[in-house]
């Protein structure tokens, strides 16, 4: 199956490193001109779009902070100003605080809250209002705009120590859910995507060394993920081939959120 995002415009929040950079790279492989959209690391992201644009795509580096309302809305006016279009939305944006619940500070609850679950409503909207004033733009998708949630296989496992984060990714979905339910109607097409462990800079720890047979007795599989297997889903539903796919999430983990513990125990 080739996938085609020519014409395209997509905007990648949280784009700097990991599971966000990888989904830019490849919608940039696919067509899509790129907003690459950094909070606090503008080098990677420039140098991104640098390599994007010398490969022959096109790309633009845009910090912002999502938790930020003013903030959100020049990123899109922005972005609006580039490339004069917005076809898709991968609100990526997280960050975690750690700390039992009994030691975890209002700050630390509301940061995470604030850019994991606040930031991706505040994106949402904003890429719903230029959908709604674009509406579908013919030869170019059978869509009017898509927005793809990042979640966490953690909107569905309880995880101890992260109250904070879990309970974001359990808003994330229902956020994904209720704006799909409400604007589907006018061929807005919402998803989420809920990865499990991968390899990126900020699971390197548990993902390498004497940790990583401890958390492979948790993916059913037998290997932990690559930023390519995020990746590849979010161009297949920002992509008319996932066209009818509508309110759903995918779960790429491995098989984690099958609660493997419970293999023979039933």
């Amino acid at each position: 199956m080739q996938i085609s995002l020519d014409q395209q415009v997509a905007l990648v929040t949280g784009a700097s490193s990991g599971i966000g950079a990888g989904a830019a790279k490849a919608l940039a492989a696919a067509g899509a001109a790129v907003v690459i959209n950094y909070h606090s690391q503008a080098e990677p992201a420039e140098a991104l779009a640098r390599q994007i644009n010398a490969d022959g795509g096109r790309a633009l580096a845009l910090g912002a902070d999502v938790s930020n309302e003013a903030d959100v809305e020049r990123l899109f006016a922005q972005t609006l100003e580039a490339f004069g279009s917005l076809d898709i939305l991968v609100a990526n944006s997280g960050m975690q605080k750690d700390a039992s619940a009994v030691d975890m500070t209002l700050a630390d609850w509301n940061q995470v809250i604030g850019v994991n679950l606040t930031g991706q409503f505040l994106c949402a909207r904003a890429a719903l209002r230029i959908f709604n004033k674009q509406g579908i733009r013919k030869g170019v998708s059978r869509a009017a705009g898509k927005i793809i949630h990042m979640s966490s296989v953690h909107q569905r496992i309880p995880w101890a120590g992260h109250v904070n984060y879990a309970a974001s990714k359990g808003g994330v979905d229902m956020l994904m859910q209720t704006l799909a339910q409400e604007v589907s109607h006018q061929r807005i097409r919402i998803n989420g995507i809920a990865p499990g462990a991968i390899h990126t800079a900020i699971n390197r720890d548990a993902t390498s060394g004497d940790h990583l047979q401890d958390l492979l007795k948790l993916i059913p599989y037998g290997r932990v993920g690559e930023v390519e297997d995020i990746a590849n889903a979010v161009v297949f539903l920002a992509s008319d081939a996932s066209d009818y796919i509508v309110g759903t999430t995918l779960f790429i983990d491995g098989g984690m959120s099958l609660y493997p513990e419970f293999r023979g125990n039933g």
